[in-house]
């Protein structure tokens, strides 16, 4: 195509229009003022080792022209530079490359611009830094994981936490006083006992938890303790009768395993793990969160703690803040108890501070806390490295702090001491707090949609019960004390009038709790039963009868682990009893 096929005048020819620039010896085309149209393709470059071809008529060069595209300028040679061959014509700004003649088939290779070379380079070093990081992280965990101790549980525990069932982790704070700065702290000669023991129990839905706390001072028997040696052997300590609670730990050499067993003998409740701190977990854990707020609702001066603060809110770390869980003078009766309640105020205001988003986007102080935890607590076996306690803290992690309830065992002063120094269980509501914390029921009310299950579940206690003669019932025992099953049989006939009842051995399988089975038109049968055995509505599953001895048909009752004799109640209670001290974690309470 030639110029004037590109609208310019007659008299132009494209040939003129490339000219050399003497300041880069690049031949560059040169449009007149008139023509603002894009450039003309450049002429086709010669191969190195051939001269250029000389100049050809218009008309040869128009006949190139039209079966090549390209105008050759007529009757002139081509400038000649040796060894470069004739640039191609610049481009307008935005405008594609051109292919090279002959290699249209291919894309042109693309010169990376200045802005695209600046990516590459961030997207190099990311990628540097993110398998460096990644190599740093491993050996960041490797150092928490160095950090952690542990010691055996001597098979005191379950086995470990499980992700779908309820969790039980036993936090123990002893009084030895190990790390630095510590030594002003606790009894001097102490082994390190049981100062502070919560049984922290988290709901099998994660919707609720209770901490319960157990005094140290609770006179109790400590069972016989297998305990791992240093030399990897096993020495089983003897157990003692109606001593302290806190001797379970520390006294004859005892372990944290013995603290399990101990707490499992007094209130059925097995734990999964156990955690221990000592003074210094205090100190490190409120300095790594940069201090937790508390409120105090008068003056507190305690020589014996060094704890002085005016009435009011305080924000408090480090040894402030381990004065203020070891202070009892200052506060209420001065006891334990009192101390209890204030220890208990600390955890939830610590918790508060723990899921505030002031510390869970704060790096440094998620690090810090790492670093502070796993050095400060010992843990069992099961939870001894960075992974498990992870995996432990993300099951913690789903509960709302206003369902965290925090009670203390029930507990009356010791009636055989003059000058109260102990104390015992409380006979009337200990059990009932107990068997809350077995059962998985909630301290606090939770989620509507529980509260209906739950009407539901009790509603196959209410509507007509049948007469006590009219109930056929066939008894298997499940997983309770051998001879339950005929010791519940004797009972109902010859004390209860259930004669038509019989003992059909052992079941196929054992169950945790004791469980009515029975059909739709049963229901009045089975309603009676429950009443007198005080089966709960969870207890009763409408099903199927089975054919008794006579061959007419009959409700099957299996007597559960859950099983403690006959007589004996099996209604879980289902809130707490009345008088029995509690407060959640999301209140701020004021020590007094």
């Amino acid at each position: 195509m030639d110029a004037q096929g590109r609208g310019r005048a007659d008299d132009i020819d494209p040939a003129d229009q490339w000219v050399l620039n003497p300041n880069t010896g690049e031949y560059e085309l040169r449009l007149g003022p008139s023509a603002p149209q894009s450039g003309v393709p450049a002429p086709r470059r010669p191969r190195s080792s051939e001269a250029a071809p000389p100049a050809r008529g218009r008309t040869e060069a128009r006949g190139r022209t039209e079966a090549r595209g390209r105008a050759e300028a007529p009757g002139r040679s081509r400038p000649e530079t040796p060894g470069r061959a004739v640039p191609p014509p610049r481009r307008r700004r935005g405008a594609p490359e051109e292919p090279l003649p002959g290699r249209r088939g291919r894309r042109p290779v693309k010169k990376a611009s200045k802005g695209k070379k600046v990516l590459l380079w961030t997207g190099g070093t990311m990628a540097f830094v993110l398998v460096a990081g990644a190599g740093a992280a491993y050996f960041y965990i490797e150092h928490l994981n160095n950090n952690i101790a542990s010691v055996s549980d001597d098979g005191a525990s379950t086995g470990g936490f499980s992700k779908d069932k309820a969790i039980n982790i036993l936090l123990i704070g002893t009084d030895k006083r190990t790390g630095k700065g510590n030594g002003s702290y606790g009894d001097a000669g102490s082994v390190g006992h049981a100062d502070t023991t919560i049984l922290l129990h988290v709901s099998k839905d994660r919707s609720n938890a209770t901490a319960l706390s157990i005094p140290r001072d609770l006179i109790t028997d400590v069972p016989d303790c297998p305990t791992t040696q240093e030399d990897g052997t096993q020495k089983i300590i003897p157990g003692t009768r109606q001593v302290r609670f806190n001797t379970s730990l520390g006294q004859d050499g005892r372990t944290p395993s013995c603290t399990m067993r101990t707490v499992t003998e007094l209130t059925g409740v097995k734990p999964d793990n156990f955690m221990v701190a000592d003074f210094n977990a205090v100190k490190t854990l409120t300095s790594a969160v940069g201090g937790v707020e508390v409120c105090v609702g008068k003056d507190l001066d305690d020589p014996d703690s060094h704890l002085k603060l005016s009435k009011g809110m305080h924000t408090i770390e480090g040894e402030q803040a381990l004065a203020f869980v070891r202070t009892r003078h200052a506060v209420g009766f001065g006891g334990d108890l009192s101390r209890i309640g204030l220890q208990q105020q600390f955890l939830s205001a610590l918790m508060r501070k723990l899921k505030s988003n002031d510390t869970l986007t704060s790096p440094s102080k998620m690090l810090d806390l790492a670093e502070a935890g796993t050095k400060a607590l010992t843990v069992d076996s099961q939870l001894d490295s960075i992974g498990k306690l992870k995996d432990l803290g993300l099951e913690l992690g789903k509960l709302n702090t206003k369902n965290l309830t925090f009670t203390t065992t029930p507990v009356i002063d010791n009636p055989t001491e003059k000058v109260k120094a102990t104390v015992v269980l409380n006979e009337s509501t200990a059990p009932q707090v107990f068997d809350m914390i077995r059962n998985d029921v909630s301290f606090t009310a939770v989620k509507e949609q529980k509260k209906k299950e739950a009407a539901a579940v009790a509603a196959r206690l209410k509507g007509t019960k049948a007469p006590a003669s009219d109930v056929r019932v066939r008894i298997l025992n499940g997983g309770a004390v051998a001879g339950s099953a005929q010791e519940t049989l004797s009972w109902l006939q010859n004390e209860e009038g259930v004669t038509k009842s019989e003992n059909a051995g052992n079941a196929p399988a054992a169950l945790a709790k004791t469980t009515l089975e029975y059909a739709p038109d049963q229901a009045g049968q089975a309603r009676r039963l429950a009443d007198i055995m005080g089966l709960s509505g969870s207890a009763m599953k409408p099903g199927k009868s089975v054919t008794n001895d006579q061959g007419l048909p009959a409700m099957t009752l299996t007597l559960g682990k859950d099983f403690e004799g006959a007589g004996v109640s099996l209604t879980a209670p289902t809130k707490a009893p009345e008088g029995v001290q509690k407060s959640t974690a999301d209140k701020v309470e004021c020590a007094k």
